[in-house]
């Protein structure tokens, strides 16, 4: 059995597999960890289809964000966006799930051209399913639904996402990108 353990710097958290046998102490009712199979999750996306995270891990690597839409997020928002785009195309799904609701994300979405596939929970029921209360949390399962990655917190520095986007090409066994650069820059938006 793997142990957690929880790095902080620059503002995050991330969980990294520690060798069993360490010091480090794992809450025994926390079944949601690097190395675990992925919890039972299903939730209906924006465009009002069913989404199944077995179905979604049986195809490709499968990148779940749960998010929402405050400053730091939304700062945090084009890396990932620049993740789903690198690696799209190569089988990784990215999955944005929003705690907020529907009439705001929808707005939102627009505004930031939002093109992973994202859901709404405003109750929060998916942070429960992922045993996590950190704002957002980034989970990346590979196919066939073992957790390789779990990330916590956020940074809006990008240096959370660079290590996301690793995690993920290693999965797809492609070259890594730096999503720090491939971000578009964030334009102002008119004042109404």
């Amino acid at each position: 059995m793997r142990f957690m353990k929880t790095i902080i710097a620059v503002g995050f958290a991330l969980a990294v597999a520690v060798p069993a046998g360490s010091q480090e102490k794992q809450d025994p009712q926390k079944t949601v960890v690097v190395g675990a199979q992925a919890p039972e999750f299903k939730i209906k996306a924006s465009d009002g289809k069913d989404l199944s995270l077995t179905e979604l891990t049986a195809k490709g690597p499968v990148l779940v964000r749960l998010t929402c839409g405050c400053s730091g997020c939304d700062k945090e928002l084009a890396y990932f966006q620049a993740i789903n785009a690198a690696y799209k195309g190569k089988g990784l799904t990215t999955l944005a799930v929003f705690k907020e609701p529907q009439e705001k994300i929808s707005e939102y979405a627009k505004q930031r051209n939002i093109e992973m596939v994202y859901a709404v929970d405003p109750k929060g029921e998916s942070w429960k399913v992922f045993q996590t209360k950190a704002m957002p949390t980034n989970v990346l399962i590979e196919k066939g639904g073992r957790i390789a990655s779990i990330a916590e917190g956020c940074d809006p520095s990008g240096i959370l996402a660079n290590m996301v986007s690793e995690k993920a090409a290693a999965l797809l066994k492609t070259e890594s990108v730096d999503v720090k650069q491939k971000a578009p820059e964030k334009k102002p938006q008119p004042k109404e």
